[in-house]
């Protein structure tokens, strides 16, 4: 095996570390992360020899991400933390059957919430000249980077690449493109060029493995009015927004102007999909913003519309726990009370959606168990959506198999009322979920799938994969800084 995207076989196939999708600041690893990461590196070079592979080989397999998650449960279970755990045989960090058996699936995975820079888009004229935007990224060192100086750097990032990560590197099925929060003249993908990268993907007639959102800031002027071109002419599938985003870093609340103007317009377009970014805060002055008050609202408001909650308002501050009734709560708690006190029922109009989220889960199982199990028991099991928030993490297949084989522990399932995250639910988040408010028939998809150019390409890849372990977005605070003014 060629080993041209890991020479040095340094990096896991599960990728915990501090990469944020750049609406936070990166968050440092537990010392359990740090051990866990140190422990299946150790893990992966004893069983590799073990199955008479060299490390490359072992860590592509399916016995290299068993073998990883199986550390981290390790460190985990160490530590007392016992609430979750990844469900998988002993046995399969060295039995390939046994680990294909849990890494590997079929189900239909429908990813609601991905992204890619444009390496030529017009954003570019409004940088700085000298700056370099995006190049601190590690992925930004691939082949396609030509020069020390200009910003052939940005061709890492391109539509190709992402084709790539999400068709190639993992197992979704379909993705939607959405946006980061920017205005108009700053978007590092504009809706031509979301357009223009779904025409790409759809490379045969019927292949609907790209949908695509329109972006819209109601309080900044314009959005509003553009609302009916991105409608008319696009063929978008929802609006998204963020609430924390606006005029001076001021924000808006959903049942207020101009937020209700924005629905008001929305349904009068029929557009039944509202995705609006809640949770991960920009900093204090977004906190009011952040916060679900307003869901439920708007959701008893317009129950013939669709308002799909991306990132579930995780707050990444806030140690998830049991959800107890109260005021001012924060995170997927305040999601919860705002539906309990708008009587908003289970598997009704309000979705949660997974995107950074369930990658910020995957560092502590107690943590993903309280998260999980909540939205499970209050949103409902029909109304989670997966989402990965991808490229900024890389190729989502590490968080595909990670959710494959997480179990809520019996003990949280019976101490807090949390189901077990069966075979059925888990096909439900992954896909099934999503297609009620997207309008999609996952067995019509399957049928376009199946045959179709991106298919055929993955088979002949497959043959000799070559994912890279990377993530994209900054991963400390420098880079985390230059990642909000575009710089480098």
């Amino acid at each position: 095996m060629k080993k041209q995207n890991d020479p040095e076989d340094t990096r896991l196939p599960i990728k915990i570390d501090t990469t944020s999708n750049g609406e936070y600041e990166p968050m440092a690893l537990s010392v359990r992360n740090i051990q866990g990461n140190e422990l299946a590196h150790q893990k992966a070079t004893d069983n590799a020899r073990f199955c008479g592979l060299d490390r490359r080989r072992f860590l592509v397999s399916s016995c290299g991400v068993a073998s990883t998650l199986l550390a981290i449960n390790q460190v985990n279970a160490s530590a007392g933390k016992l609430g979750g755990f990844y469900q998988i045989n002993d046995d399969a960090a060295f039995d390939l059957q046994l680990a294909a058996e849990s890494v590997e699936g079929k189900e239909f995975i429908f990813d609601v919430q991905g992204h890619f820079v444009n390496p030529n888009g017009a954003w570019l004229r409004l940088v700085p000249e000298g700056a370099r935007p995006y190049s601190t990224m590690e992925k930004a060192s691939c082949a396609l980077s030509t020069g020390a100086q200009d910003r052939s750097y940005l061709n890492c990032l391109s539509a190709d690449e992402f084709i790539k990560d999400v068709f190639l590197d993992s197992d979704t099925d379909i993705m939607v493109l959405s946006f980061v929060p920017s205005t108009r003249e700053t978007e590092p993908v504009t809706i031509e060029d979301a357009h223009e990268t779904r025409n790409i993907v759809a490379q045969l007639d019927g292949s609907k493995r790209l949908m695509i959102h329109g972006r819209v800031n109601p309080n900044q002027a314009g959005d509003l009015e553009a609302m009916d071109e991105l409608a008319a002419r696009w063929d978008i599938c929802a609006f998204k927004t963020y609430t924390q985003f606006g005029p001076g870093g001021a924000g808006f609340l959903l049942h207020e102007d101009p937020g209700l103007a924005m629905i008001e317009r929305a349904r009068s377009l029929g557009v039944r999909n509202i995705c609006i970014h809640k949770g991960l805060p920009f900093g204090p002055r977004s906190i009011e913003h952040s916060r679900c008050d307003d869901v439920g609202i708007v959701a008893r408001q317009y129950p013939d519309m669709n308002f799909l909650i991306y990132h579930s308002g995780y707050d990444n501050s806030v140690t998830e726990q049991a959800f107890a009734p109260g005021q001012n709560r924060m995170g997927i708690d305040s999601l919860i009370q705002s539906l309990l006190d708008n009587d908003i029922s289970t598997n009704s109009n309000v979705y949660a959606e997974l995107g950074s989220t369930w990658r910020l889960l995957m560092r502590d199982p107690d943590n993903a168990a309280h998260a999980l199990g909540k939205l499970f028991k209050y949103v409902g099991e029909d109304n989670v959506l997966w989402g990965t928030d991808s490229i900024w993490y890389g190729s989502p297949q590490d968080q595909i198999q990670a959710f494959r084989t997480f179990q809520i522990s019996e003990r949280f399932q019976e101490q807090f009322g949390y189901t077990a995250i069966t075979p059925e639910l888990r096909r439900k988040v992954f896909g099934l979920n999503a297609a009620r408010p997207y309008n999609i028939s996952a067995e019509e998809i399957a049928q376009h799938l199946a045959s179709d150019a991106v298919s055929q390409r993955k088979l002949a890849y497959q043959e000799n994969p070559q994912p890279h372990f990377r993530t994209y977005g900054p991963k400390n605070r420098r880079e985390f800084l230059n990642f909000l003014k575009l710089g480098g």
